[in-house]
């Protein structure tokens, strides 16, 4: 399928590396212009200039997703730069691997913070501009663990995932009267930075694999595919949604 998505304002929440990298080149590609926001600056303008030499059109936003005022500040500049913003991609995250009687209590917050209420600031600021404009799309990136397939050692994380999954449902229904769409993505294990040291596990690496019916580990590629298709047209009927990308790991 061919997506169109010219000079659509695309922002990505933690597009730094992994998954958000690799939607903002998806949709720099289809010839959107492309806010690359991460909470480190240099994989921040390097994934931006990166873009660039392709001839994209993007620019870097340093800002931490959990703190409002710099979500604020970051729709404000892009709102300057662009004039408008389309499409939203909640994608940043973290993942802390503790048991729960040694999980940190910031550590805790901290996944929350980024995971959830990340994703609430962002589609707040966001949904108003778009509320404005008439139109937009969000898509949350949630995970297979916020829904039958829990993570050992991850309770913040499934938490946060299981949360973001219940919030993109209410946004969409908020939302619908404004002619904003808004959908969660559930990837499975994704080969990323995140699961590097949980991929180097070789017995892990075996049980996964077992599970999986296609066989095989996702790519950050596999994913790209369903949210280009939620952020375009040809899914103007589709809103609230949780979807999985995850090889038939989750079979509901």
């Amino acid at each position: 399928m061919k997506f169109d998505f010219e000079n659509v304002v695309v922002l990505v929440t933690g597009a730094g590396r992994g998954i958000g990298r690799a939607i903002a080149l998806a949709f720099a590609r289809e010839g959107a212009r492309v806010a690359v926001n991460d909470i480190n600056p240099d994989t921040c303008e390097a994934v931006a200039q990166e873009i660039r030499s392709g001839g994209g059109q993007a620019a870097a936003f340093h800002a931490d997703v959990a703190n409002k005022l710099a979500v604020q500040s970051m729709l404000i500049d892009m709102e300057d730069r662009w004039g408008r913003v389309d499409i939203l991609i909640n994608n940043a995250g973290v993942e802390p691997h503790k048991p729960i009687v040694q999980l940190d209590e910031w550590d805790w917050n901290r996944t929350l913070d980024v995971n959830l209420k990340g994703a609430f600031l962002c589609s707040q600021s966001a949904g108003r501009m778009m509320i404005k404009q008439g139109g937009g799309v969000i898509v949350n990136i949630a995970s297979i663990a916020g829904r039958a397939a829990g993570l050992r050692d991850r309770s913040a994380y499934v938490a946060s995932k299981t949360g973001l999954i219940g919030f993109t449902k209410e946004c969409a229904r908020e939302f619908a009267a404004h002619h904003i769409r808004v959908n969660a993505v559930c990837p499975g294990v994704i080969v990323t930075e995140m699961t590097a040291h949980l991929r180097n596990n070789a017995a892990q690496l075996q049980k996964w694999l077992e599970d999986i019916p296609l066989g095989r580990l996702g790519e950050p590629d596999d994913v790209t595919g369903l949210v280009l298709f939620l952020c375009s047209d040809a899914a103007r009927y589709i809103t609230g949604q949780a979807i999985h990308v995850d090889g038939g790991k989750i079979m509901i």
